[in-house]
């Protein structure tokens, strides 16, 4: 059963994988996806005339005290 689930886990962070390099990040499913992951890193997308110019993620644990750093 949990061989099931990490085949599963793993396909879902291929799928984000994917998602960001062609970046498709601004969707509802892609939401989805990093929620079913409980994806605790930063995921950074730039935009320049609407258009996506870069996008990546940063894995990894950050505290709520470094995200409202970065909003400041």
């Amino acid at each position: 059963m949990k061989e099931a689930e990490s085949n599963a886990e793993e396909r879902t962070f291929s799928e984000l994988r994917r998602r960001i390099r062609d970046c498709k990040l601004l969707s509802a499913a892609t939401e989805e996806l990093l929620r079913s992951l409980h994806f605790s890193g930063r995921v950074s997308v730039v935009v320049k005339d609407g258009c996506i110019l870069k996008s990546g993620y940063e894995e990894g644990y950050f505290t709520r005290r470094q995200d409202e750093r970065m909003i400041s």
